[in-house]
């Protein structure tokens, strides 16, 4: 196995509505266990409730602020900012969003899953709760 250089890719927007620049993938560098690369959020954008079925994520935040609602009905809130890690555990419910309506959020993404987005899982009857509708901005 050779080391390996992986420039970043074009971003796309994944199904849980956060932008991406794949990285580090089994696809990119042949990982068996981790995928990694940076995902940006616009200023006011809100990302789609959803998991990592059985993969751990943990962020790095380069720039701006987000919030998070976590938890298997979002009861818990977080917000990480310049400078945080955060560890999200594996198939935890999960819903960020941007503090900011202007900032953009940068942050390194990485993740116990080699395939990028392949265990990813939208949860579309959390975006609805009424806690969760009252916690995340408006659009």
């Amino acid at each position: 196995m050779d080391c390996v250089v992986v420039k970043a890719g074009e971003p796309i927007t994944s199904t849980d509505g956060v932008q991406r620049a794949p990285g580090i993938s089994n696809a990119s560098a042949g990982s068996g266990g981790i995928c990694m690369q940076i995902s940006r959020l616009p200023g006011g954008a809100i990302g789609k409730a959803h998991l990592h079925e059985d993969h751990e994520s943990t962020l790095y935040i380069l720039e701006g602020s987000t919030a998070m609602l976590y938890g298997e009905q979002l009861e818990h809130r977080l917000e990480a900012h310049p400078g945080d890690f955060v560890y999200i555990p594996a198939s935890v419910p999960h819903k960020p969003w941007n503090l900011s309506e202007t900032e953009p959020i940068a942050m390194v993404v990485a993740r116990t899953d080699a395939n990028e987005q392949e265990s990813l899982v939208l949860l579309p009857h959390l975006d609805e709760l009424p806690h969760v509708v009252e916690a995340a901005p408006k659009p």
